[in-house]
Order: C-alpha cells, then sequence, then structure tokens
C-alpha cells in the first residue's frame, strides 16, 4: 500500500470540476474515480446529488460486494470489473480502504 499513500486526485474534466480521478504515478492508470452524481444514474429512484466512488475490483467478487447495501454497478465505467460505492451512505471507512487498497492493486 506504500504507493497509494502518496496519490493525490486530478480533476481531468473542466466541464465536471468535482470529477477527481485517482492515478497511478507510474502508468497513470485509473485505480478510482470519485465523482457527485445524481442518484437515478445508480437506479435509486431519486435526483438528489451523492457522492460515488467507483473502483476495480475482482471478477469473482463483484456479484456478492453488489449485494452491499451502498454498492452498485459501475456508473459509466466496465460493470463487470468496477463498482460504485454511495459514499453518502457508507459508514465503515475500513471497508472502503479495503477496497481501494484491491482497485491499486489490480490496475498496476
Amino acid at each position: 500500500m506504500g504507493g497509494l499513500i502518496d496519490v493525490k486526485p486530478d480533476y481531468p474534466w473542466e466541464k465536471f470540476p468535482n470529477f477527481a480521478a485517482l492515478r497511478h504515478k507510474d502508468n497513470k492508470k485509473w485505480f478510482g474515480l470519485i465523482m457527485n452524481i445524481t442518484e437515478d444514474k445508480l437506479g435509486i429512484k431519486n435526483d438528489r446529488k451523492i457522492d460515488v466512488l467507483n473502483v476495480k475490483a475482482r471478477k469473482e467478487f463483484i456479484g456478492s460486494l453488489r449485494k452491499n447495501e451502498n454498492i452498485y454497478p459501475a456508473y459509466h465505467m466496465d460493470k463487470d470489473n468496477w463498482v460504485s460505492i454511495v459514499l453518502d451512505y457508507t459508514k465503515d471507512l475500513d471497508d472502503i480502504r479495503d477496497l481501494i487498497a484491491e482497485s491499486y492493486e489490480l490496475t498496476i
């Protein structure tokens, strides 16, 4: 997790100034994307803005991850490999840390 500590988000889209990409320093690959989107983008029947984090996960865990209350098929990413975590509703930060670390390892 050493390289993960030095990561600083970048903001690649002028049109979406609140969208932050988390990238590896060396290969510039994303391992996370933080966005504020409306709930309906995740299939939630509401148009309230929420903060989400997209992370890559192992294919064999995608199904079980999505059974969690605040984890959805990834918005605007490959749904076979990525999930969206609703940060507004997530209380256990350890779970998020573990998913970020996993995504970091999967995208090296």
